[in-house]
């Protein structure tokens, strides 16, 4: 079979009746000079013949594609994923086109894609998860449009992010556990280079501290991000002979870690050991609708990024975005 040949500006310049330039000015969104009638009838055969224009000329001139980035730290993680699902639905709503990139939280490999997304000239770049690095240096310096989502920038204040304030949640689930009166009380914090996680672990040993409850160094045990992570911290405080009565753990994936690990010592949830989570992963909808939890609002997040990276950015600024604790079973 032969391939279908491709509709060109000139076919819906013929098929329309008009010259090539008014085409043109009404698909690059300047139809200043083309009445309403006549760039309705372009409209719609752009539509019929399927015509889709060439971008690659239009962003050698501007030195700017219709093209945005996004470098997350780990596909997998639904929680990112959610957020880089609502980031590409507003993307694409704007007729632009999004590419994800994966970091492995690997700074040679963010660097690698921070040169290469420049290159091709991008519209902006959001960083989930962003780790110090040479060439997110660079950039930083340089003043490429950049947006630092859940993790702030690692080199200080004066750039854009966008999150929820960690502080205050992790305070929030804190002041939880004392109304409910657990004690002893445990955390498992993630890596405290991340602001994410500095910042909820912060938050709630501060509010423990206020309470009259510090926590204790044998109950503050530091992990990753992962359940693999989660598990075997949980074993190290649980295999404790005064095991915690409540646990904080710094996401949901790190709470099913700890809940799996209970489950083989035989220890309910929340009846021996409260769990909380942090972000309300998706996958809890379906796999641990159980499990206490701070919701963070995904899909509000990817839009305002890309607000941000699409109409530009009149001074960086912090865009906190509201959270919810869920309370459920777990504690």
């Amino acid at each position: 079979m032969n391939a279908r040949k491709k509709p060109t500006l000139a076919d819906v310049a013929h098929a329309a009746g008009v010259s090539t330039a008014t085409v043109s000015r009404v698909v690059n969104g300047s139809p200043r000079k083309v009445s309403k009638t006549t760039r309705e009838r372009i409209s719609k055969l752009i539509e019929e013949l399927e015509y889709e224009p060439i971008r690659i000329g239009r962003a050698l001139s501007r030195m700017e594609s219709d093209i945005v980035a996004l470098l997350t730290p780990d596909t997998r993680n639904a929680f990112y994923a959610s957020i880089a699902d609502g980031l590409e639905l507003a993307i694409s709503a704007s007729n632009k086109a999004m590419v994800l990139c994966h970091t492995r939280e690997d700074p040679a490999l963010q660097d690698r894609h921070l040169r290469q997304m420049q290159s091709h000239g991008v519209a902006g770049i959001a960083l989930l998860g962003a780790v110090p690095s040479p060439g997110l240096a660079k950039a930083v310096e340089s003043g490429v449009p950049l947006v630092f989502v859940n993790r702030k920038c690692p080199y200080g204040v004066g750039y854009t992010f966008v999150g929820i304030d960690n502080y205050s949640a992790g305070h929030d689930v804190a002041r939880h556990f004392v109304a409910c009166d657990y004690s002893p009380v445990a955390v498992i914090h993630g890596p405290l280079n991340s602001s994410a996680s500095l910042e909820r672990y912060e938050g709630f040993r501060d509010a423990m501290e206020v309470a009259g409850r510090p926590l204790s160094d044998e109950f503050t045990i530091a992990g990753g991000l992962s359940m693999e992570s989660g598990y075997s911290a949980a074993t190290r405080v649980l295999n404790r002979c005064e095991k915690p009565r409540a646990i904080f753990c710094a996401n949901d994936a790190v709470a099913y870690g700890a809940y799996h690990r209970c489950q083989e010592l035989g220890l309910a949830s929340p009846e021996d050991v409260a769990l909380f989570g942090f972000d309300d992963n998706p996958y809890n909808r379906w796999l641990a609708p159980w499990l206490s939890t701070v919701a963070v609002p995904c899909t509000a997040m990817g839009q305002q990024i890309a607000e941000l990276l699409l109409t530009g950015q009149a001074r960086p600024r912090q865009y906190l975005l509201p959270y919810d604790l869920q309370i459920r079973h777990s504690a």
